[in-house]
């Protein structure tokens, strides 16, 4: 996307990014860092992160520039797709998304507890590294991930270059499942409290 400039009667173009596909995980995290200060600074630095517009000329922007600006990345935010990509591609890398969340192990849990209660918004790449594994074996669009050993720290450096898109499809995808698992398992408990009282 192209965003034109007014300054001292002559007219500049800049660049701005297009789709929400172009922020990677590590850029949504500045972000996520930029709303802590400020709203002139989250401005200041969501534009500068998001466009080639130079700081200097940042700074002398109308704030009906500003505002369109912000309101452009923001619309953007919001037409993201946000169907689940099961399978994605980092640097020539497949890494698939765990294909049976049924059956994840209680270690890949607790380390995704751990990152949660630890404050999640600091923890993504952390936690898309023990959802997101490189794929050993694929046909179609079955496929299989490395088995889980809890050494995620060069993974989770490559996860920081995921589309924030992907990252947020991904994230709704695993907090209705368990949302799903944290009802069914309370179904389950008071089944089973329910047969030990009758016997």
């Amino acid at each position: 996307m192209k965003v034109k400039v007014k300054k001292e009667g002559k007219v500049k173009e800049f660049k701005l990014i297009s789709s929400w596909e172009d922020v990677t995980l590590e850029k949504w995290l500045k972000l996520i860092e930029f709303q802590e200060g400020s709203k002139t600074e989250e401005a200041e630095k969501t534009i500068a992160e998001f466009s080639n517009i130079p700081k200097k000329l940042i700074k002398e922007l109308a704030l009906k520039d500003v505002a369109l600006i912000m309101s452009k990345l923001a619309e953007l935010q919001q037409r993201q797709n946000s169907s689940l990509k099961r399978i994605i591609e980092i640097e020539g890398v497949e890494y698939g998304f765990h294909p049976d969340l049924d059956s994840i192990s209680l270690g890949e849990y607790a380390d995704i507890e751990t990152f949660i209660k630890n404050g999640i918004d600091k923890h993504l790449p952390e936690l898309m590294a023990v959802l997101y594994r490189p794929i050993k074996e694929k046909k179609n669009d079955i496929y299989i991930i490395d088995a889980y050993d809890g050494n995620i720290r060069i993974r989770t450096e490559e996860m920081k270059k995921m589309s924030a898109e992907q990252v947020q499809s991904a994230l709704v995808f695993f907090w209705i499942f368990v949302d799903e698992l944290l009802m069914i398992l309370q179904l389950y408990l008071i089944k089973v409290l329910k047969e030990m009282k009758t016997q």
